[in-house]
């Protein structure tokens, strides 16, 4: 049937091509796949697999082969590689996750796993966190085949296991034991990224004072992420009998203080393009001294924003004895950290002097930042896909204030940036939906993230 024809969604109203039909169709059969990653080997099942082996199925149906690698029961990604007409120019990597964050299912109101549309929205676990862009992909792929499309690069389709506990039995596993499988290429796209947000002032487009402009965010950088224990050591000794070394106290006061520490500004490339961006549209200067007001303004992006400008250790969990009428001869307290490019000796240093040289600094696992060219002629690829569908929509560059598995494949030397496109309403909060109850995303921005990224993956 001619890609062209024009059919009737199964699930929504409106009319849509078999493309867009078909990534709907496949997101929901993948939220419908429980491939929870509690993070914990012995509680998790063999969902991964079962989404992959679906993948692979659907490829295999149109002609395109696939490799599925499974380091551990029920871990498993895949792999296809479209070859493009190009030879010359270094192969795009798409990949996306399989696998999602446990739910409690009292807080949802839909059911997590039911991939049910209501009032124009898909709720499940994975509609937004990433099982879209896996569904997404996969139509775009089975479309290029069906329609004898080729596109102008090698493209090396991943869907990954393992992203939410750090990729080590996905991406990790297969940069380690199977680089040939990336042969070639240069960059990658996948999350955090792509969706739309206001570029204008909210208030003043409800109003309908301006036009209604959109952002569309692209990650050019990740921040690191590195765990490490604070350890403070005394003696043990009785309760009634206070000590000066008393573990507890001086590891509390250095979670106090690391609480309380803000790490100094950075201006990365990333984040002064996205400075450059919003300050022309809403007349903002980002200056040093009105930096926190500006950032405020601009709505629920603020947060986003915010801690993309310097360098966080936030304490999470603290550890200490568990007799009431025992001072511990040791107490800790667990860090998480996220590291802005470059600034990983910086962090160190800036930790240290924050609590002092009293305190033992375990480092746990350590993953820099990744940082990707903010004017790579990729941006205009995705400019020009987005223009097609949203004349006014404005790809601006962001650093991503978490981490992907851009992290893994950056070992390999790909430059990796999020850009998962959709159009949402101005209130929208995608990022929100990350991890959330009732997660979900409006059935019309999947549809436009199928007709863009078809573009993006053609054109490349």
């Amino acid at each position: 049937m001619p890609e062209q024809t024009r059919h009737p969604s199964i699930s929504v109203g409106a009319m849509t091509t078999l493309l867009e039909t078909e990534a709907l169709q496949f997101i929901r059969d993948l939220i419908r796949i429980d491939s929870v990653n509690t993070g914990v080997a012995a509680t998790i099942g063999d969902g991964e697999t079962r989404a992959a082996r679906y993948i692979q199925e659907r490829l295999a149906e149109t002609g395109i082969p696939s490799e599925l690698i499974e380091p551990r029961p029920g871990r498993a990604s895949l792999v296809a590689r479209v070859t493009g007409s190009d030879p010359d120019a270094g192969a795009l990597l798409v990949h996306a996750h399989l696998d999602v964050v446990p739910v409690q299912e009292k807080d949802w109101t839909a059911p997590p796993f039911g991939a049910e549309i209501r009032e124009g929205n898909l709720y499940g676990r994975g509609a937004v966190d990433m099982k879209n862009y896996a569904g997404t992909i996969l139509a775009v792929a089975r479309h290029f085949a069906r329609e004898g499309i080729v596109p102008r690069r090698d493209l090396v389709f991943a869907f990954l296991a393992d992203e939410e506990s750090g990729g080590v039995w996905g991406a990790g596993w297969l940069v380690e034991n199977r680089p040939e499988l990336f042969a070639g290429v240069t960059e990658a796209l996948s999350e955090v990224g792509g969706f739309s947000v206001p570029l204008t002032e909210p208030d003043a487009i409800a109003t309908g004072a301006v036009d209604e402009r959109r952002a569309y965010l692209v990650a050019t950088s990740e921040k690191g992420v590195a765990w490490a224990t604070l350890t403070a050591r005394g003696h043990a000794a009785h309760g009634s009998r206070p000590t000066e070394d008393n573990a507890v106290v001086r590891v509390a006061q250095a979670v106090a203080a690391v609480g309380a520490h803000r790490f100094p500004i950075v201006r990365t490339p990333a984040l002064e393009r996205f400075f450059a961006a919003f300050g022309a549209a809403r007349g903002l200067s980002f200056a040093d001294d009105t930096l926190a007001s500006d950032i405020e303004s601009l709505g629920f992006i603020g947060s986003l924003v915010d801690a993309s400008t310097r360098n966080t250790a936030t304490p999470t969990v603290l550890s200490a004895g568990d007799k009431t009428n025992i001072i511990p001869a040791a107490a800790s307290a667990r860090l998480d950290i996220r590291i802005l490019p470059g600034q990983d000796d910086a962090l160190r240093k800036g930790l240290r002097s924050v609590v002092g040289d009293d305190i033992d600094i375990r480092e746990g696992r350590w993953w820099s930042a990744t940082e990707a060219p903010v004017d790579a002629p990729l941006i205009d690829v995705l400019q020009a896909a987005i223009t097609a569908d949203d004349p006014q929509g404005v790809v601006v560059p962001y650093l991503l204030q978490a981490s992907t598995d851009n992290k893994h494949f950056a070992r390999l030397g790909i430059n990796g940036y999020g850009f998962v496109p959709l159009r949402v309403p101005v209130d929208f909060d995608v990022f929100a939906q990350f991890h959330a109850a009732d997660e979900h995303i409006p059935v019309d921005a999947l549809l436009f993230s199928a007709r863009v990224t078809e573009r993006i993956l053609r054109t490349a």
